[in-house]
């Protein structure tokens, strides 16, 4: 399976902090055998972000695109708004359990507005933008993933 990886911070795509989060998806994701195709800090900007998964989901380049960022409640944070922009049905219950389940670690998780959803055929998952809880929620989803990624292929 191939997954794009993309990290939504701008002070990250300007190389001025270190992509902590994108760093744990992609050695986490490795690990459970996925292929990483893509893996890119972009700015905070809804247009930019919505493009870019747009592009990758219409062209085939991958089955599952992971954000990390952006889905917090800063005036700034836009990665919830751009996925919806571009999915053609949301799967709720996959960012209410990651806020069910990381809520029993802090409950500042019920600050994170990400969401999930589906364009074509390819899975889109909004996770948090912090390292800890990036880790958390995808030890989390891992096991379901595979499947996840298979249902929405439409090869279960």
């Amino acid at each position: 399976m191939r997954v794009a990886i993309i990290t939504a911070n701008t002070e990250i795509y300007r190389e001025t902090e270190a992509d902590e989060s994108g760093a744990v998806i992609r050695e986490m994701m490795k690990e459970a055998g996925w292929d990483i195709v893509f893996q890119k800090a972009l700015p905070l900007d809804r247009k930019v972000l919505g493009t870019v998964m747009q592009r990758m989901a219409d062209g085939h380049l991958t089955d599952l695109i992971l954000t990390t960022g952006g889905a917090g409640c800063k005036p700034q944070d836009c990665t919830p708004e751009a996925t919806k922009d571009i999915i053609d049905r949301e799967v709720p219950g996959i960012p209410e359990a990651m806020r069910a389940h990381t809520m029993n670690l802090t409950m500042r998780s019920m600050l994170n507005r990400g969401t999930a959803g589906i364009r074509g055929d390819v899975l889109i998952i909004n996770l948090p933008g912090k390292a800890k809880a990036v880790k958390a929620d995808l030890r989390y989803l891992l096991p379901e993933l595979n499947h996840a990624v298979e249902v929405v292929k439409g090869d279960v």
